[in-house]
Parts: C-alpha cells; structure tokens; sequence
C-alpha cells in the first residue's frame, strides 16, 4: 500500500485579514499557494467545501489553518524550507502571535495542542479537518509518534522512528 504525507499547520494572526499588519502575509499568500501546487511531490492542498479562502474551519477568525499532502517527507520539506515559502516562514512573527501564547485562545485546540503536525495517509485519501484536529489533539496528548508527528521526531509510514 502506498502512502502520502498530510501535513497541518495553524497560526494565529496578528489581526483580521483585512487588517493592515496582515497585508505582507496577504500580498504573498497566493504565490506561495501557487508554488506549493506546482512543486515537486505536491499531491493535494485543503479548499473549503465553497471554494471560499475566507472560510474559517475554527470559531476564531484570527485562526488560519492550511492543510495539504505530499508524496514525501523530502519533498515537503524542500518546499517548506528551500523555496520561497522559507522566507514568508522567517518572517511569521511580523503576522502571526507566539503559538504558546495563543493556543488557549483557539477552542477548538485546547492547551498543549502544537502548531504543526504530521501524518501518513494512505495514498489518494484526502485528510478532513476533523482527522486534522485530532492528529493535532494526539500529538499534543501523546507527543510524536507513528500516528502524529513532527520534522524533528519523525516516523516511516511503517512506523519507524527516523533518525535526524
């Protein structure tokens, strides 16, 4: 059975979209979207059901959430940290709130809940929001593991521990 990586990654914004300190974030966003489609590995990124970039999957309007699938590890990583998206990545605190700090504000989530995870899906499976929440629930819960995990700890899609 073959595979693919889902990642998870929620922030929480400085201000509402059309606040001026989010105008950086704003003016880059479909770029990045745009690179990510077309890089190497990209399998699938999350759209709300209306097709509406606006929709809020958290009670919380200043809750962003991105979801998408890769065939691999590898080529996640390339993009998230050797194209463009690195820089917009350094520059998040110009946009977004310190995550630990802002973690209790996010219902949804709850204390300890980490930002980012990663998981293994079998290949063709689009991950929901709910199966996103939870895999953040666990990792947050359980710390990483084969189910929910990070870059720095992570895991094979047969679940074994990589060594980095």
């Amino acid at each position: 059975m073959q595979h693919h990586l889902a990642q998870v990654n929620v922030a929480y914004a400085l201000g509402a979209q059309d606040d001026p300190v989010m105008a950086g974030f704003n003016a880059q966003l479909d770029e990045i979207n745009s690179l990510a489609d077309a890089s190497p590995g990209f399998v699938w990124r999350y759209m709300s059901d209306s097709r509406d970039a606006g929709q809020r999957e958290f009670a919380d309007p200043l809750v962003l959430f991105n979801m998408t699938v890769w065939q691999t590890m590898e080529a996640l990583h390339a993009f998230a940290y050797k194209t463009n998206h690195g820089k917009v990545f350094a520059a998040r605190k110009s946009w977004f709130g310190d995550w630990k700090s802002c973690v209790s504000r996010v219902v949804e989530l709850g204390e300890g809940v980490p930002p980012v995870v990663l998981w293994w899906v079998e290949a063709g499976h689009h991950p929901t929001v709910a199966e996103a929440i939870e895999k953040l629930r666990l990792l947050g819960r359980n710390g990483p593991s084969a189910d929910a995990f990070t870059f720095k700890q992570a895991f094979t899609a047969d679940g074994r521990q990589l060594e980095r």
